[in-house]
């Protein structure tokens, strides 16, 4: 098979490969990027694989960073824009199923792509557009298949975070999972324990992104991968729900997808801030998943008053999208008008601050600023005062006397 219109991004690339070629070594484009070109999908990455061994290349090139040496990956830079490009390579046994216990270099293509987890990424293209494929990548891509290399079992007993990617790759690229590569996850799915809690987050985030998310989801459920994750292991039930909601349309941002998780799990604010950490999320997303949850929690029951819905403050653009995504049945266009509609949208947009109400009220400065700024916060959020200082300063002063007795 042969592209004959190669995407830019290879043209712009063909270089390396003509300058490695030169110096008698093979060179090629592999992996997603191939992949994807034949998809008719945008490229990410431009990854390059050679016969070429680390040292020889940082002999052949100017501009060398070594990214990932021990791996044989070196990033070439001699043409401005960087280019990772990884020497064939076998690899030994996987004693904790994440990292080979050796990495042996060698000359053959054929060797490297073997060692690689599915078909579809493990296809090769000359610098004149020939594609090889040696495992029938090429027929899967046209089948919508996905299927690992050689005996699913053994890859994933090489990196037990393959089975993520497989349910990643089917709800990314709307594939299904071949039937022994599936019974493979199944019977492996506890080596999934094995695995940094960072890299399952990766994979488990671009599934729920992905147009076909139900269906990885169903299929994570099924195998009991799951059951190897932070805190779901007993969540089939509300994974499965999620999955249903996923088939009318899918989050768009990391923070839509987590919050809509915890969502789904009935979790309340405190629940989720634990569930997050445990997932080892950014405390930002952790925040916005709070402040989320806690006015969709509202929502179950009653509408939120204006406090409820000012609380949520910088979470409010993930809280009205995945309102829209749950099952909740809220007018999200009237709950955004309302928002918009508040006299402030913060503390600090208050006509007074503290150092004006030491000099207006004449206190010394303590705690009772703290408070006396926290109620005019939420009685010109409620529409009790206005947002004006002279207005302020007679509310401030009410609140002392009242404070007094």
């Amino acid at each position: 098979m042969k592209i004959n219109t190669m995407p830019t991004e290879f043209t712009d690339a063909l270089p390396i490969l003509e300058t490695i070629e030169a110096a008698g070594y093979e060179a090629y484009f592999v992996g997603g990027s191939v992949r994807d070109t034949l998809l008719n999908k945008p490229i990410h990455d431009v990854d390059i694989a050679t016969s070429a061994y680390p040292e020889e290349i940082k002999r052949i090139f100017q501009r060398t960073v070594d990214t990932g040496i021990d791996h044989g990956t070196v990033m070439i830079l001699d043409h401005g824009t960087g280019y990772e490009t990884t020497t064939f390579r076998t690899e030994s046994t996987y004693t904790d199923f994440r990292r080979p216990d050796e990495v042996t270099f060698v000359r053959s293509l054929t060797d490297d792509l073997k060692r690689r987890d599915f078909t579809v990424n493990a296809l090769a293209l000359t610098k004149t557009g020939e594609v090889i494929d040696l495992f029938g990548g090429v027929a899967d891509l046209n089948e919508k298949v996905l299927r690992a290399v050689g005996k699913a079992e053994e890859r994933f007993h090489e990196d037990a975070l393959r089975m993520m990617r497989a349910v990643r790759f089917a709800a990314q690229l709307d594939f299904k999972i071949d039937d022994e590569t599936l019974a493979a996850i199944s019977t492996n799915a506890a080596l999934l324990a094995n695995i940094a809690i960072e890299r399952i987050n990766i994979e488990f985030t671009k599934l729920m992104q992905g147009p076909a998310a139900s269906y990885g989801l169903v299929e994570l459920i099924k195998s009991g991968l799951n059951k190897y994750m932070p805190m779901l292991g007993n969540s089939d039930r509300d994974l499965a729900a999620l999955a249903l909601l996923l088939q009318q349309g899918q989050p768009v941002t990391d923070n839509q997808a987590w919050t809509l998780l915890a969502f789904e799990l009935g979790l309340n604010p405190e629940a989720t801030g634990r569930f997050l950490k445990a997932w080892k999320q950014p405390n930002d997303m952790i925040q916005i998943a709070k402040a989320s949850v806690a006015v969709m929690n509202e929502l179950r029951a009653k509408d939120v008053d204006d406090w409820q819905l000012y609380q949520t403050k910088s979470a409010i653009s993930t809280t009205l999208a995945v309102i829209k995504l749950s099952e909740l049945h809220v007018d999200v266009n009237r709950l955004a008008e309302r928002y918009q509609a508040l006299p402030i949208k913060d503390k600090k947009a208050l006509a007074i601050n503290g150092g004006e109400l030491v000099k207006e009220l004449q206190l010394a400065p303590g705690p009772l600023f703290g408070k006396i700024l926290a109620n005019l916060e939420y009685q010109v959020v409620m529409g009790q005062v206005s947002n004006d200082k002279e207005m302020l300063l007679r509310a401030a002063v009410e609140f002392v006397q009242k404070e007094k007795k």
